[in-house]
């Protein structure tokens, strides 16, 4: 069965094969090379008649096919194809039209400069890993600086607590916990900002506005509240997986259940963070998703499978330097284009983009201001706090002090990155105020819009759109290596390690089970990118997944640290019930949003002023007032809410339990699983305790009466 991407060129996939074999991948390297040279170095063929356009200077002729289209990419019909996107209806009176699809393939003129641009990012990050896989490690054992395992126990953390990692893992997993503050934050940017957030965020005030702005508000208040609660207790610990925690507060089975719900996501999230930068390639070059995708997943499979950790942060500072250029170039030309910021302000203004969130208590409501301020601090304190992968770079840090550092930096960084996706939204709705490329078919999919205007933008300049690409490749691989480390981690320590308690693990077996993790899960993502494509809106998608999982997952930590007295069989409870209850929710939503029984309204457009022919039916439908098939259910709530219902359910029913389980004796629990303010009242009380009652101050002896 053969799937078919309505996107620009209208690309056909091929069909889903049962295997992926070393032939396959070798056949789409190939078609890739043979690609850039046909596109760079063909050319151009004779104009057909049936489709020209009118310049100021002389009436260029377009080709109608995709093949000569895909060929024609000197500087000539570059411009002729930028000249077609922007002609007004009047400067094409006389002409005919262009359709939908021609002006698509016009505007795929990504070039030699492009390839470079985009090849050199890859070669960059493969160099980087290359470099601390082999070279830095053959360095420091000519250097005598690879530590035993002994020196790792001497390192072992604030608690004093013996390191129980062999000197492989540690310096794999955690940099041997010497890294620095700024390529940390740097790192935490450029993981956390995927190349869902990158497209998805712009798309979003496109589609419904500056809504969705307001979350930022919530990193600050997600901030303060991991600064004083959750990440000194895992600095304390000093633990590399996060899920430790729940063997130590609560038992082995809640440790299982909790890395497993970690494996389950990341099986899911993986392919949804590689789809969005194959698409955005495939926008601006015509090259298939399915075969840009194999090729940047092996590439980021191999620098992280060599370079550890410490391969992984250093490519994000690379790659996040390349996300805010890339950002501020199309924000400062895509302004100059429209004629500065007071059009796109009042473009946007007149088109209903500059909103707040509602003032509703209704959940079903997409963003309302309790959706964004509750249910966003909810929803950015499961990415600042309990989310593996940032706890795995905290931890790789020395002290608390620096993580602290880290966490600020990082805070004002992600602020910024997203304020500017936010811009860019404002710039693209400004672009096609008067022509909505989705309502046309010009954009096949929602997150094909940015590319367009990438294309439309910075396609007259060479090496600009491959700066775009590779910025939302950097995203996408950023979050994909750090994934892939942290499944490192979560298998080694939370599945591997606790088998191998009686045999311990060699440093080669242990290294080869850490790198065979990586390469299993970033090879086993390629055939789960056909998957992907057929699952609806990728921010809300991403967004609901993450937060249907790591909801009960909030609730656990939450629990474990500011309420002793749950005990283990309630909380092993609690979280059962409240998965499957989020569960249920998530994917009833999807299935909701995929058939279209339930759509929320988007804001108006317009396609009053397009200079190319368009199925007129397509935006009739598009603008098609939503008839509910049937009343208002739980899994119509806003994807923002998810993480909030999650982790309140799992709190309640955990307290709930303890009637039926019996309440934990408090002086039980390790008063170092606890949050810092609570381990001082412990303390307190148990230095009072001690105190005999004729020592004690009169003025507590009298109040104990």
């Amino acid at each position: 069965m053969s799937t078919t991407i309505k996107e620009a060129g209208t690309t056909t996939m091929d069909p889903l094969p049962s295997t992926y074999s070393t032939s396959t991948v070798a056949k789409a390297i190939t078609q890739t090379v043979q690609f850039i040279i046909s596109s760079t170095t063909s050319t151009p063929k004779p104009p057909s008649s049936s489709h020209s356009i009118a310049s100021t200077a002389s009436l260029t002729t377009m080709p109608t096919t995709a093949a000569a289209t895909t060929a024609a990419t000197t500087a000539e019909l570059a411009s002729a194809a930028t000249t077609a996107a922007t002609t007004t209806a009047t400067a094409a009176i006389g002409t005919e039209k262009l359709s939908v699809s021609d002006l698509s393939t016009a505007l795929q003129h990504f070039g030699i400069v492009d390839y470079i641009v985009f090849i050199a990012m890859l070669v960059v990050c493969a160099v980087i890993g290359f470099y601390f896989g082999f070279i830095e490690k053959k360095q420091k054992k000519e250097k005598g600086q690879v530590p035993t395992d002994e020196k790792d126990g001497d390192g072992a953390g604030a608690a004093g607590n013996e390191e129980r990692r062999g000197s492989e893992a540690l310096d794999y997993l955690v940099g041997g916990r010497k890294m620095k503050v700024f390529p940390v934050a740097l790192s935490l940017v450029a993981s956390f900002v995927s190349g869902i957030s990158l497209l998805g965020t712009s798309t979003e005030i496109y589609v419904y506005g500056t809504q969705y702005a307001f979350i930022l508000i919530t990193l600050a208040i997600s901030g303060l509240i991991s600064w004083y609660i959750f990440l000194p207790v895992f600095c304390n610990l000093q633990l590399t997986s996060s899920y430790e925690y729940f063997e130590r507060r609560f038992s082995r089975r809640m440790r299982l259940f909790g890395a497993s719900l970690f494996v389950l996501k990341a099986i899911i999230w993986l392919p949804i963070a590689v789809y969005v930068p194959a698409l955005t390639f495939n926008q601006v070059s015509g090259i298939g998703v399915h075969t840009i995708t194999p090729i940047v997943i092996i590439i980021c499979t191999f620098y992280t499978t060599v370079g550890g950790i410490k391969g992984v942060v250093w490519t994000d500072v690379v790659q996040s330097a390349i996300m805010y250029g890339s950002l501020i170039v199309i924000m400062v030309k895509g302004t100059m284009d429209l004629g500065g910021i007071d059009v796109v302000w009042q473009r946007n203004s007149d088109g209903g983009r500059l909103n707040t969130p509602e003032w509703t208590l209704d959940p079903t409501v997409r963003l309302s201001v309790f959706s964004v301020f509750v249910g966003g601090t909810f929803f950015k304190l499961q990415n600042t706090s309990i989310n593996q992968a940032t706890i795995q770079r905290f931890m790789s840090l020395p002290s608390l002090k620096e993580i602290k550092h880290t966490l600020f930096i990082f805070s004002i960084g992600l602020t910024l990155l997203y304020m500017g996706c936010v811009y860019v939204g404002l710039v693209c709705y400004a672009t096609y105020y008067d022509c909505d490329p989705m309502s046309t078919g010009l954009a096949g999919r929602r997150d094909q819009l940015v590319p367009l205007l990438v294309m439309r933008v910075l396609g007259v300049v060479p090496g600009l759109p491959g700066l775009f690409v590779s910025a939302v490749f950097s995203a996408a691989l950023s979050s994909l290596s750090t994934l892939l480390n942290s499944l490192a981690a979560v298998i080694m320590e939370d599945f591997v390690k606790p088998r191998m308690k009686n045999k311990p693990m060699t440093e080669r077996t242990v290294a080869l089970t850490m790198r065979l993790v990586v390469v299993v899960f970033g090879i086993s993502s390629i055939f789960m990118v056909y998957v992907v494509e057929h699952l609806g809106m990728v921010l809300q998608l991403s967004a609901t997944l993450q937060s249907s999982l790591y909801g009960p997952m909030l609730g656990i930590f939450t629990v474990g640290m500011l309420m002793p007295w749950v005990g283990e069989k309630s909380m092993f409870f609690s979280s059962i019930i409240s998965f499957s209850i989020m569960a249920w929710i998530a994917v009833n939503a999807q299935i909701a949003n995929v058939t279209g029984t339930f759509r929320h309204t988007k804001l108006p457009v317009s396609v009053e002023h397009c200079d190319y022919e368009f199925d007129v039916n397509r935006y009739l439908n598009s603008t098609a007032e939503y008839e509910p098939h049937s009343g208002t259910s739980i899994y119509h709530m806003s994807f923002l809410l998810y993480t909030m219902t999650g982790a309140a359910l799992n709190i309640i029913l955990s307290n709930l339990a303890t009637f039926v389980f019996g309440r934990q004796d408090v002086n039980s629990v390790d008063i170092e699983l606890l949050a810092p303010f609570l381990q001082r009242r412990f303390r307190k009380n148990k230095e009072y305790d001690a105190v005999p009652m004729k020592q004690r101050p009169f003025v507590e002896v009298e109040q104990s009466h």
